[in-house]
């Protein structure tokens, strides 16, 4: 919609699909002087305010990066406690996902983890597979340059099959093994705690994505600065590389 159609008075059409990179934990507890798992906690409020202001905002995916493949290089005590706490969060929130109608995902590399979490994983995921409401993906174990090294090694064992010529492999081909495929691509891209990058979060899907970067720390973040990102974004003229 344009901004003419805006001032016209005609309410703008949420973004489709938003991603987020939730950061800004560790610090936030740092500056409580509590460890690290408390701010990892807290960050787990902000995600269940979030996915239920998009739900409200009528966004139709929401991808949340919550365990980058790089994450392992942290503090086995961190890591340990967000294990736990990524197995609690699966456990206590199928029910509120199934109340608003929301589907789980999980995206990444989830043979990863240990056979107990991959277990809840694929529970809270069935849990949740008949729901038509909102697409909630959870990336983790996650990195965007290993989405599409899988992808091309996906198209790789195809043609040493014979079944794909070289020749045959294209952008859309490639896009067809990536992680949320069959997802339109993240229209607007959030990363909190006033870092401004991308961190290896969808590097194939972002390609046009309008980005948000804001000061709060994740564990902070509400319903309010959910709507300030939107506004931003509503504020944006997106040209997808034309004029």
């Amino acid at each position: 919609m344009s901004q003419s159609d805006q001032g016209r008075g005609q309410s703008p059409l949420p973004p489709a699909h938003v991603a987020i990179i939730m950061d800004g934990n560790n610090r936030w507890a740092k500056n409580k002087l509590l460890p690290s798992i408390a701010g990892h906690t807290a960050g787990a409020g902000a995600v269940r305010r979030t996915v239920e202001a998009a739900a409200r905002a009528g966004v139709k995916v929401l991808t949340l990066f919550a365990f980058s493949s790089e994450n392992w290089k942290r503090p086995k005590a961190e890591v340990d406690g967000l294990m736990r706490l990524f197995m609690r969060s699966l456990k206590k929130e199928v029910k509120r996902l199934n109340e608003y109608g929301i589907r789980l995902r999980v995206i990444g590399d989830t043979q990863g983890f240990s056979d107990s979490l991959q277990q809840e994983i694929r529970h809270a995921e069935q849990a949740t597979v008949t729901n038509s409401g909102m697409v909630l993906a959870i990336a983790a174990n996650y990195g965007g340059r290993w989405d599409i090294a899988e992808a091309a090694k996906s198209l790789a064992k195809q043609v040493a099959a014979g079944s794909l010529s070289a020749d045959e492999i294209d952008e859309t081909r490639l896009h067809q093994h990536t992680c949320l495929a069959d997802l339109p691509p993240p229209d607007l891209m959030i990363r909190t705690s006033g870092e401004q990058r991308i961190s290896n979060f969808l590097l194939w899907q972002a390609a046009y994505s309008e980005f948000v970067f804001l000061p709060v720390l994740w564990p902070d973040f509400d319903e309010n600065h959910f709507t300030a990102a939107l506004s931003e974004y509503y504020s944006r003229q997106r040209r997808y590389g034309g004029r």
